[in-house]
């Protein structure tokens, strides 16, 4: 057993540097803008497809644990959402990206609209896929391989350890297509003069195209905030996440002992397959909002956390593309496909139909970094917007991510990420779908409503 996990451990590690080197040295991986951890997982899923399909396959010490690692993982990227990060007050973020949020909210509630609706209209009578299936796209695009890879616990609880695979699918090509589109956009609105400006990818210094900081230039990981004799920093940090998936945990067990107690069979299966990671989310935002009460040392650094949360994703998703099974994805490929372009589509209809509408400046810069994000990760998002504003002189960057703060507890792995896929395992597409159209709704409305008041309270003082 010791030599499977020594084994694992270094076939994720050299996956790692492979994946990284591979982007350094292609041109059109670099291009493409992929994490280097997404190629090492590729990678790792072609030398383990292969070697299976030459009668040679990969040695299991060697994929030790790799298919538990993700719904493991995962808890530790949401505990460091928040943490090292002081959470203003709601009106504050209200006022810094009251719009950005609405029009965030719609593009995310829309993907269920999307996938639930083509579920229930073509793809569950054509070809019987499951109920779940409509939640692929929000799993796999706003919340990305860490979430697809991190709900794999759940589609097993719900008996469609499938959805799984198709998801980290379904991931995989929201974050290429987020690239690929959101460039093409960018090209179109820059020659139409939407943008603030625009940086041309050729004009980029290679140290900086191959993701290389130039020596001078590169910034501290993090601060120490504590003396080493006494405990090491970085193990301080470990030891507060912890802390934050422990509460996380406690709440989930709090929720299942609530779901068993109404006595209710759909809702104590909800209770039971509600996920892990959105709850140690908000275990960090508890254990964030006691530090910015009673640490007046100011012990939680932001940079060690980042390093933390980004390592743990960095290895999440390697696992997670690596151990997808092939022979899951290709009976599902047409219906995959359907619901990946209509998913497309409807992320490009909000950035060129809505967001014009919705959001008060910049809508471009603001829109593009939402369809990044939600097709791809928030890097995506902010790596698009860098491209059209690179030097944040619109209002867009800090708008994004102010937002997010707002965003991300409910949409893109939040809570009702957690609570959609049970609610369509247990009462089906339609509630779901409706649910959906309401909130689509609700946020369409705090932006047009209230303008439209004030449009007629002009009209009415002029006359």
């Amino acid at each position: 057993m010791p030599m499977a996990i020594v084994m694992s451990f270094a076939g994720l590690c050299l996956l790692l540097i492979i994946g990284h080197l591979l982007r350094m040295s292609i041109r059109l991986l670099r291009r493409l803008y992929l994490p280097s951890a997404v190629i090492g997982g590729l990678a790792g899923l072609l030398v383990i497809q292969a070697s299976a399909a030459l009668g040679r396959p990969i040695a299991p010490e060697w994929t030790a644990g790799w298919s538990k690692l993700p719904g493991f993982l995962i808890n530790i990227v949401f505990a460091c959402l928040f943490l090292g990060v002081s959470i203003p007050r709601l009106s504050v973020l209200w006022k810094r990206a009251g719009p950005q949020l609405a029009y965030g909210q719609v593009v995310a509630w829309g993907q269920y609209v999307v996938g639930v609706g083509l579920v229930i209209v073509l793809l569950s009578p054509l070809f019987g896929v499951n109920s779940m299936f409509g939640g692929l796209i929000p799993v796999g695009f706003e919340g990305g391989h860490g979430t697809a890879g991190g709900m794999g616990p759940v589609f097993e609880d719900l008996d469609w350890p499938e959805g799984k695979d198709l998801a980290l699918t379904s991931a995989t090509a929201g974050i290429i297509s987020a690239i690929i589109v959101g460039m093409a956009l960018i090209n179109w609105a820059a020659r139409r003069g939407y943008t603030v400006r625009r940086r041309d990818p050729e004009t980029i210094p290679e140290d900086d195209a191959i993701s290389v900081i130039p020596v001078g230039a590169r910034p501290e990981a993090g601060r120490l905030t504590v003396r080493s004799h006494a405990i090491e920093a970085f193990s301080l940090h470990v030891a507060v996440v912890g802390v934050a998936v422990l509460l996380g945990f406690i709440m989930q067990q709090a929720l299942v002992h609530a779901g068993t107690a109404v006595g209710n069979a759909t809702v104590t299966k909800i209770a039971r397959s509600f996920p892990l990671f959105p709850l140690c989310m908000i275990g960090g935002m508890v254990v964030q909002l006691l530090a910015d009460r009673f640490d007046t040392r100011h012990l939680i650094d932001p940079g060690l956390m980042r390093r933390i949360q980004n390592s743990s994703l960095d290895f999440l998703v390697i696992a997670a593309i690596a151990t997808i099974k092939i022979e899951v994805v290709v009976p599902a490929l047409v219906p995959m496909l359907i619901v990946v372009t209509a998913a497309i589509l409807w992320n490009v209809f909000c950035l060129l139909a809505l967001a014009r509408r919705m959001l008060p400046d910049a809508w471009f810069e603001r829109g593009i970094a939402e369809l990044g994000q939600s097709m791809g990760v928030t890097a995506t998002g902010l790596l698009l917007l860098r491209v059209v504003d690179p030097d944040y002189k619109s209002p867009a960057a800090d708008a994004f991510a102010s937002k997010q703060l707002l965003h991300e507890p409910f949409m893109g792995g939040g809570l009702w990420t957690g609570a959609a896929i049970p609610l369509l395992a247990t009462v089906g597409c339609w509630p779901v779908f409706l649910i959906a159209c309401g909130a689509v709704a609700f946020w369409l409305g705090i932006v047009f409503v209230p303008r439209r008041f004030r449009r007629r309270a002009g009209e009415q003082g002029i006359s």
